[in-house]
């Protein structure tokens, strides 16, 4: 087996007219029709080999050590009689491929190979419980084509992707020293894609290189262990030296009036193309008014094709590049609170909660500070510096609720301030985040905190001073309704700012400049 070595991705937007967007809109559409062909066939063979003897007799042995070896053959015979593996897979996308002619003409047999390991992997989620269905792509679903290497078909040379005859330059900041780090680096293969900014489809190359990726000087990730308390509209952290409470996502505006206006304006049309889809207006009460309300969907309507306007598309696509601005620029913001963090250490020790269970309660919070993609985002990071992140039970430990003499209070949500009988008063998620430094094995060692308590202790008050003038703040700001207009937030990802000084006129001066690197 070939011995894997870490990777990183640079991203770079590319100068696509519209001849070259033309032929690569066919060329993704080949795949697309690929892709669900070999779907379609990885999920006939998969139902195939559940229905064959050898799996059935496979399910019905007891799940014991004893037993592993022998229902792992059956599984492996019954798999291997019906052809169901990744290599029969691709074996199946190249006869599909030649079968028909365009298809093998605009998709090279790497890509191919990789769009039936891409299907095979979709339906082991499913088998494995990490999707509960498979899905079929559409045209707007299907966003990305890679290769399996830079040797041959779809590959980077020369500053450019090289696709058969198709060459499509890129768009090279020179002066950033991340791309420069990661065009300096081995390219092990490469993935072409598209989005959709303020309407426009925009297309991308990423590089996968090899190596590990750069980081700035600034978040130099550093030893030492942290301890973290997650809520569900902040962070708060304590170091070895140094404490924190975090809002997520700070200052990002949520846009919930212009979100339901521009829903009421799809509403409003949707009815007046579809009027045979919705049951017809009433009349009800409303205290001592009589009000005409709007009909509902009518049974088994959803199934049906529906009619959508120009308006309406256009109005849709208005509200999707609104939430689209709003969720990158909430994430550019939790990814500095990642920095942030790991500046103080890479050993981080937190509570194991449920975000789902928090969806359920506070939806909107959720999905306007994402607690979640905080938290996936710091354990990538610490991970890849050699770092751990460890999560222990809430139930053991009850951090909230335990005070440093060992004596468990039970407190509101609402009760944000720690107190006890002795005069001890502390912020609640900043004390939670101290006492999970000495959680071990899901046991919280109180001896290690008294010890240690004394020496943080001026620490953490001015981090609680500091999140009490925050507030302040936020109040007077709340109070005076600051609101980030919508141009603000056009240029929020890293790919945005590279593309940001192109966007009035092609720059062919520095692509002359990037042939330099």
């Amino acid at each position: 087996m070939k011995a894997s070595t870490p990777s990183f991705v640079t991203e770079l937007p590319l100068v696509v007219d519209s001849l070259t967007e033309r032929e690569l809109l066919a060329r993704f559409q080949a795949a697309r029709q690929l892709y669900n062909a070999c779907l379609g066939e990885t999920k006939k063979r998969l139902q195939r080999a559940r229905a064959s003897l050898e799996w059935q007799e496979a399910k019905s042995l007891p799940k014991s050590a004893k037993n592993k070896s022998k229902r792992n053959r059956l599984y492996k015979d019954a798999k291997a009689k019906e052809l169901y593996s990744d290599y029969d897979i691709q074996s199946y996308a190249t006869q599909t491929a030649k079968a028909s002619d365009w298809i093998a003409e605009k998709i090279d047999a790497q890509c191919q190979q990789k769009l039936a390991t891409r299907a095979f992997n979709a339906v082991e989620r499913t088998v494995f419980g990490g999707a509960k269905k498979l899905r079929f792509k559409v045209p707007s679903r299907f966003k990305s084509v890679e290769a399996k290497s830079n040797k041959q078909g779809l590959r980077w040379k020369d500053n450019q992707v090289v696709w058969g005859k198709l060459k499509v330059p890129a768009i090279i900041d020179i002066y950033n020293e991340v791309i420069c780090h990661g065009l300096s680096s081995r390219v092990k293969f490469v993935r072409l894609l598209w989005r959709i900014l303020n309407g426009k489809r925009c297309w991308y190359v990423q590089l996968i290189c090899e190596g590990v990726p750069f980081v700035k000087e600034k978040n130099k990730v550093a030893e030492g262990s942290i301890g973290i308390d997650l809520n569900i509209s902040n962070v708060a952290y304590v170091s070895d030296e140094d404490a924190g409470l975090l809002p997520f996502a700070e200052n990002v505006p949520t846009y919930q009036k212009e979100i339901a206006r521009l829903q009421r304006k799809m509403q409003r049309s949707q009815r007046a193309n579809n009027l045979d889809k919705f049951e017809p207006d009433f009349e009800a009460k409303k205290g001592r008014k009589t009000v005409t309300k709007k009909g509902k969907v009518k049974k088994g309507a959803k199934t049906k094709p529906w009619n959508r306007s120009k308006t309406y598309q256009r109005i849709r696509a208005k509200k999707a590049e609104i939430e689209r601005k709003r969720t990158a620029y909430a994430k550019s913001q939790n990814r500095r609170l990642v920095n942030e963090v790991l500046r103080h250490g890479k050993q981080i020790k937190t509570e194991k909660v449920s975000v789902k269970g928090w969806q359920k309660r506070y939806g909107k919070a959720i999905k306007d500070k994402s607690p979640s993609f905080f938290m996936s985002e710091l354990t990538r990071k610490a991970e890849s510096a050699g770092g751990l992140v460890t999560r222990f039970s809430t139930q053991k430990t009850a951090l909230s609720q335990t005070h440093l003499t060992g004596t468990r209070i039970k407190k509101s949500l609402s009760e944000r301030i720690h107190k006890d009988e002795s005069g001890f008063e502390m912020q609640r998620d900043l004390f939670s985040a101290f006492l999970s430094r000495h959680v071990y094995d899901d046991t919280l060692s109180l001896r290690d905190a008294q010890s240690e308590y004394p020496g943080l202790e001026p620490v953490l008050m001015v981090a609680w001073e500091a999140n009490k003038s925050c507030e302040m703040s936020r109040r007077v700001q709340k109070s005076g309704e600051v609101i980030v207009p919508l141009e603000q937030l056009a240029i929020t990802s890293e790919t945005d700012r590279q593309i940001a000084p192109f966007r009035d006129a092609t720059s062919g001066r520095l692509l002359q400049e990037s042939q330099s690197l």
